[in-house]
């Protein structure tokens, strides 16, 4: 079987689609894609042998709540999604960045990537740690340009046109000696710095118990979840952590397009880092070697890139973990990570190269169904979607 999640309505409300991928035909759909309705589907059907999957991890948990004997695949077309978003984010730090060139890190900017380290085993914080710092530099990579072009006579217009910032933000930054910062929100009670009056007298007391903490503030008011109070806890637990981190490697300079003479933005990037040679146009391939030429580990990342292709096309598993190890080793934050995010779902991946399974099925019959939903004008409830799309 596949199983993939299709929206009621995007950002909102989602709900699940199982195929059968022998036969090609809807099996069911779930109202949701929880992994509690997930594993009471599969509990009720003993038989499934093999589950194709996309990286979601509530799929993955109602899996092996439900079907424990089943072999997951992880979908090799999402894989190479992670891959792509991964290298990304090493380019741009945030999500929907303005590609905007950053500044030099200090000191030497050919430092290695941060490792994963024993207090943060899957890299997480350091990941929060390494997008604030780059929003930062970006910030203040645009202020120093504003001034800039303020000092050679440029107008607040002409600012505005060049930066695409607010009228209001140039000129506050015009009035300013150096960069304001930025002021931080009144806490809420979905935040443990809401409570942080609290904790910290209880920190003081001795007790450094997170569960005990947790319902303690939960008992006061507090609505957030438990992970974000750890991270708090975790800056009392590990107070040297912050003057020990090394920076991390960022673009000197920002590429520019030589068919246009525009910047490549980070999104464009990634997408050509994962593309192989005999697929790109000719416009394509004069900005993979721009990129090559500004960015010195382009390249490297490419090479990874196109290893970790071949190694899913090659249907031997043995050259995943020398990869893995290649990628930890390289010294390149987005591949340490991504192989990072690999290990935890290493069967599944696994079985991703050995196994001829896809969801390729499965996203052509969520294409069908959102045809269907759409000509119902809202009329598309469980039952009739249900009886729409599954065979007579």
């Amino acid at each position: 079987m596949g199983i993939d999640d299709w929206g009621w309505r995007k950002g909102s409300a989602y709900g699940a689609i199982i195929v059968d991928l022998e036969r090609r035909e809807v099996v069911d759909l779930l109202p949701d894609r929880s992994a509690s309705m997930t594993a009471d589907w599969l509990k009720r059907h003993p038989d499934i042998e093999i589950i194709s999957r996309d990286r979601c991890g509530s799929f993955a948990q109602g899996a092996r709540e439900g079907a424990p004997q089943a072999r997951q695949i992880a979908d090799r077309f999402h894989i190479l999604q992670n891959l792509r978003e991964a290298i990304q984010a090493q380019l741009s730090r945030t999500a929907g960045s303005s590609a905007r060139p950053l500044l030099p890190a200090d000191g030497d900017g050919d430092e290695a990537a941060i490792s994963c380290s024993a207090w943060d085993k899957h890299g997480g914080a350091e990941h929060r740690r390494l997008t604030r710092m780059t929003n930062q530099r970006s910030r203040q990579a645009t202020f120093d340009r504003v001034r800039a072009l303020r000092l050679d006579g440029r107008t607040i217009s002409d600012i505005v046109q060049q930066t695409g910032f607010d009228r209001r933000t140039i000129a506050k930054w015009i009035r300013a000696d150096a960069l304001p910062q930025r002021n931080a929100s009144a806490p809420k009670t979905t935040s443990p710095r809401y409570f942080e009056d609290y904790l910290s007298r209880r920190w003081s007391e001795g007790c450094a118990r997170g569960r005990r903490l947790f319902q303690e503030i939960k008992a006061r008011g507090y609505t957030g979840s438990f992970s974000n109070l750890e991270r708090l806890l975790a800056k009392w637990r590990n107070p040297k952590h912050k003057a020990t981190r090394p920076v991390p490697t960022v673009p000197r300079a920002q590429p520019f397009d030589p068919a246009t003479g525009r910047s490549i933005s980070p999104i464009v990037a990634a997408a050509l880092r994962i593309k192989p040679r005999g697929l790109l146009t000719a416009n394509q391939a004069a900005k993979v070697d721009a990129l090559k030429r500004d960015w010195p580990d382009f390249a490297a990342m490419r090479r990874l890139a196109m290893r970790f292709r071949g190694v899913l096309k090659s249907k031997s598993a043995n050259c995943l973990g020398v990869w893995m190890n290649d990628a930890q080793r390289s010294g390149l934050y987005a591949m340490q990570r991504f192989a990072r995010v690999l290990q935890r779902d290493i069967s599944a991946v696994w079985n991703a190269i050995t196994e001829p399974w896809s969801n390729g099925q499965t996203e052509g019959q969520i294409n069908r169904l959102k045809a269907l939903k759409r000509t119902m004008y809202g009329r598309a409830g469980p039952e009739l979607l249900r009886a729409r799309m599954l065979p007579l």
